[in-house]
């Protein structure tokens, strides 16, 4: 059966939908990680504390390169260069509450006449003696900037290390299913067709792994069909070969008391002849039994004629036979019901049919008692039975093997079904086609 599959269910979308979803988690660990270490950064290294102790250090290293260079306040450009090599963000100097020095503005030219004094304390500052004199020296540095570069860079390589975890952990639940339809496909390749495959989900996959236990099932009903078909042919083979064992041994011995003339007089002798004739002819309906039961049983394929309403095709055999029977002195009760309804027969099969089931009532059915024919419809299926009395006290039947599995070979090939009920002493037989088109009334 193929499943009938939506797009949401497909691997595309389940694959679109692991990537946001991948996606949303990794954004949203981003964004509670870089909170919490930014607050952990904040409360380290921007604290006072943390702030002043920096300060003081870059002062001494700033003392150190002034007293190294000989520098005065007014040598912007050398303490410029010194200020873009440290991890500092801004630096002013003063002298006497007068700003000789802004890194910001390092190539202009500062004029103490033309700044005006400080009118606020700045929280965080040093004292650096230049060779003009002593410099309040007030810092603003990057101390935290490159703890947050690094933690920013650590939370987008582990945030991305994440989606990709996650991506390929949809990928390779998926990737595991395709491994364990390879391992069952390898177990069926081996001949162990009652193995089932493992169907998992509604996407691409799972309607590939119905499709496959599916054919599984398939493959195990042909070669359970197919062992069947042997059994039951090794089984008309031993019935057939008991049958023909039996008139070949008569002929055999009315043949030899014939050769030997140890009959009687003409009149046994005409009698055994006739023995021999019937044994004969008996063995000749049993090869044509085989002849016909190998004909349906091999590779000829049914030519099957196209659909007609069940009164032709019935109608003109049902006379034949109710005829047929009346001159072998039987009573026939007819129960048809012409049904509109079409069916596809073959009339080389059917016509065959018929002759086995005439053949066999006349053979076996109680003359003294009605043969009933009557119309049948189960379903979607059309067809006829014949029903009739056993022949008292019964006797052997030495073909029926044969000749019935010969009819119920011809129907399935037919598509129909040909259903054989013994209920003691009453025997009927229903043959059953597909209704193709019904008529409407």
């Amino acid at each position: 059966m193929i499943q009938i599959m939506s797009k949401k269910n497909s691997i595309y979308f389940q694959l679109l939908r692991q990537l946001i979803l991948s996606a949303v988690i990794s954004v949203a660990v981003f964004a509670g990680l870089d909170y919490a270490v930014s607050y952990l950064i904040s409360s380290c290294f921007e604290n006072p504390q943390y702030v002043e102790g920096q300060n003081r250090k870059y002062a001494q290293k700033l003392q150190k390169y002034v007293d190294r260079q000989g520098l005065s306040m007014k040598d912007g450009e050398a303490l410029s260069q010194w200020v873009k090599k440290q991890n500092i963000l801004y630096v002013q100097i003063y002298k006497d509450n007068i700003l000789v020095f802004d890194s910001a503005y390092p190539d202009e030219e500062i004029w103490e006449e033309e700044i005006a004094a400080r009118d606020y304390e700045q929280d965080y500052h040093s004292s650096v003696n230049f060779s003009d004199g002593t410099g309040e020296v007030y810092m603003i540095g990057g101390y935290a900037y490159q703890y947050y570069n690094y933690a920013l860079a650590g939370e987008l390589l582990l945030c991305f290390g994440l989606f990709l975890v996650l991506v390929l952990y949809g990928i390779r639940r998926k990737m595991a299913y395709i491994l364990q339809l390879r391992d069952e496909i390898e177990i069926l390749e081996g001949g162990s067709l009652d193995y089932p495959i493992t169907i998992k989900g509604k996407d691409e996959l799972a309607a590939l792994a119905s499709g496959l236990d599916n054919m599984r099932k398939s493959f195990a009903g042909l070669i359970e069909q197919e062992g069947k078909m042997v059994q039951e042919n090794q089984r008309i083979i031993t019935e057939m070969s008991h049958d023909l064992r039996t008139p070949v041994t008569s002929i055999i011995l009315y043949t030899e008391i014939l050769k030997k003339g140890t009959y009687k007089d003409l009149k046994q002798q005409r009698e055994y002849i006739e023995r021999i004739d019937q044994k004969a002819r008996r063995m000749k309906q049993l090869t044509d039994h085989l002849f016909e039961y190998s004909l349906i049983t091999g590779e000829k394929k049914t030519v099957m004629e196209e659909p007609e309403l069940y009164e032709v095709l019935f109608y003109d055999l049902f006379s034949e036979t109710c005829s047929y029977l009346n001159q072998k002195g039987f009573q026939v009760r007819f129960q048809v019901e012409w049904m509109e309804a079409k069916i596809r027969i073959s009339t080389e099969y059917l016509l065959r049919i018929m002759d086995n089931i005439t053949s066999n009532l006349v053979k076996y059915a109680d003359p003294a008692l009605p043969v009933v024919i009557s119309s049948v419809r189960e379903g979607h299926m059309a067809g006829f039975s014949f029903e009739n009395h056993v022949r008292s006290p019964k006797e052997e039947v030495e073909s029926r093997g044969i000749g019935m599995q010969s009819m119920k070979n011809m129907t399935h090939a037919m598509g129909g079904r040909c259903v054989e009920e013994d209920l003691g002493d009453l025997y009927r037989l229903t043959i059953l086609f597909p209704i193709i088109e019904e008529q409407k009334t």
